[in-house]
């Protein structure tokens, strides 16, 4: 692998900066590490890059930090996983737990749309720039270009985010050579995972009770955050009755409006249902999982590069990830570069990427911005 090697306390403090800077979703997220794991610090080659996207898009849980789990497992070993993934969970769940202390405290939430009113142009950029630099690599032929495009047709038909990546792999391993794939699959372990995690479930909230929700719900879910809403509303309000309606969508918006994934909607719920020690609950709940996939799905992921059929399968997977990128940067572009400043806010974020600044401090200027903006029209 042609890279430099991190030390494992510069690995955390860039994932420690990566996860207070990081708004937008999971695309957005990808878009920051390729900026600063490929691009500037040359941890990591496109194709490693790639591999570790389309890795943690084929498991459950949050993308943007398995991606973070499945770099620090790959510069610094089982130490290397811990403090990446700490540092890129922390910042959201510190914020979170925060915002989640003044809404119980005073029944509302600060205008945090404004911020992303900043945000989003910026980060619209971003990801087109982390599509520009990975696409090449990707789609490195003419059946790999015209996968994509049939990948990006798909995605923007509606077809489940699943569906498009398993349907791309298995098409790159029919039209290449077909090796036998790997023995055994991570699939296998799902039906499990329900029934562990609903053993452990229960009516009352408590600390375990909780926490078994929250595993069961982070061990499972696929897709993007309106399936995590989904899954939120079906076991907190329709089967448990621990929250209504408004206090999810204001959880959600929390979980938007604050940078890092967006499974730290989490804490928020846990604080609101029955204060620290439950937020605590929720949040080791939801996001362990996501330390489990990542170790289960390590040697798959070796397997499939070190056979010529099954890394076909793994090439299709790649383009399907880059379309479905694409094709959030189409609708978050639709809904952010709507008027003259956004653009401006756009093209001046273009020209620092080009002059190498570092795209997380792009965000966190684009967010004060927002910020500052808000408050002059008070």
């Amino acid at each position: 692998m042609n890279s430099i090697r991190p030390g494992l306390l510069e690995l955390f403090w860039v994932f420690l900066r990566l996860g207070c800077t990081s708004f937008g979703g999971p695309a957005a997220h990808v878009a920051l590490m390729h900026a600063e794991l490929v691009e500037r610090r040359k941890w990591l080659t496109e194709v490693n890059f790639l591999d570790l996207v389309s890795a943690a898009n084929l498991i459950p849980g949050p993308t943007s930090t398995e991606v973070a789990l499945h770099v620090g497992y790959s510069r610094g070993g089982w130490p290397g996983l811990g403090l990446a993934g700490i540092g890129f969970i922390s910042p959201a769940v510190l914020f979170t737990g925060v915002l989640a202390w003044v809404y119980r405290r005073w029944g509302e939430l600060p205008a945090l749309a404004n911020i992303l009113l900043g945000v989003k142009p910026v980060v619209v950029v971003i990801i087109v720039a982390a599509l520009v630099g990975l696409l090449p690599k990707a789609a490195r032929d003419l059946r790999l270009r015209l996968l994509f495009g049939v990948a990006l047709f798909a995605a923007a038909l509606g077809v489940h985010e699943l569906v498009v990546l398993g349907a791309a792999g298995v098409l790159g391993w029919v039209g290449r050579r077909r090796d036998p794939a790997p023995n055994g699959s991570v699939g296998s372990v799902l039906p499990w995972w329900g029934v562990i995690a609903a053993s452990i479930s229960g009516v009352a909230p408590t600390f375990t009770s909780v926490f078994g929700v929250f595993f069961k719900i982070g061990g499972l879910l696929y897709g993007s955050g309106y399936v995590l809403l989904a899954f939120l509303r079906a076991e907190l309000v329709e089967r448990l009755g621990w929250i209504d309606e408004t206090l999810l969508l204001d959880a959600v918006a929390v979980g938007q409006a604050t940078p890092g994934p967006l499974f730290s909607t989490a804490t928020f719920l846990g604080w609101c249902i029955g204060g620290p020690h439950l937020a605590a609950a929720a949040t080791l709940g939801i996001f362990l999982p996501s330390f489990f996939w990542v170790v289960v799905s390590r040697p798959f992921l070796q397997r499939l590069r070190a056979s010529a059929g099954a890394g076909a399968f793994l090439d299709g997977v790649n383009v399907a990830s880059l379309a479905l990128m694409a094709m959030v940067t189409f609708q978050l572009g639709s809904a952010a570069l709507r008027d003259p400043p956004s653009w401006i806010l756009a093209v001046v974020a273009a020209g620092l990427l080009w002059r190498k600044i570092p795209s997380s401090w792009i965000v966190l200027a684009a967010a004060i911005v927002g910020g500052l903006s808000a408050l002059a029209r008070y």
